[in-house]
């Protein structure tokens, strides 16, 4: 069961000083795609194989994600991503796990809903890059 939500670990990390979403950061953040079989959720520590998506065009690991410049609104700090293309593709995800490639640290778990099927090019869209919308928020 893949469960939506930032992972415990990653709050933990923030507090240490062990994330950072700046351009120029030594951390390296990635995107690993995951089959209805992955058990993931809120309690994910750090990135693991189990459940990851095998098929054309997708590597394990995933992809790297380009952070948009964190900011605030108000109380809430937050950050988003430029959208995540795999060309060509052919799998099926249900989900997928922001993670510190550096450390291999989980962030958050993302749940789509549904199985989404790939036939040429799969795309992850992240929301607009504001206090109620971003993916990562802080409140």
């Amino acid at each position: 069961m893949i469960s939506q939500g930032l992972c415990t670990i990653f709050k933990v990390n923030l507090l240490k000083g062990l994330e950072n979403f700046n351009a120029g950061s030594p951390y390296v953040y990635k995107l690993a795609l995951y089959t209805g079989s992955a058990e993931l959720g809120p309690d994910t520590t750090i990135y693991t194989t189990a459940g990851e998506v095998v098929g054309t065009g997708y590597v394990a690991g995933g992809n790297t994600l380009t952070p948009v410049v964190p900011s605030s609104e108000g109380a809430t700090a937050y950050v988003t991503f430029n959208a995540l293309v795999w060309t060509p593709a052919g799998f099926t995800s249900k989900g997928a796990l922001i993670y510190n490639a550096t450390t291999n640290a989980a962030v958050a778990v993302l749940n789509f809903g549904s199985d989404k099927v790939a036939t040429s090019t799969f795309t992850v869209t992240f929301p607009t890059a504001n206090a109620t919308n971003a993916i990562i928020r802080i409140e």
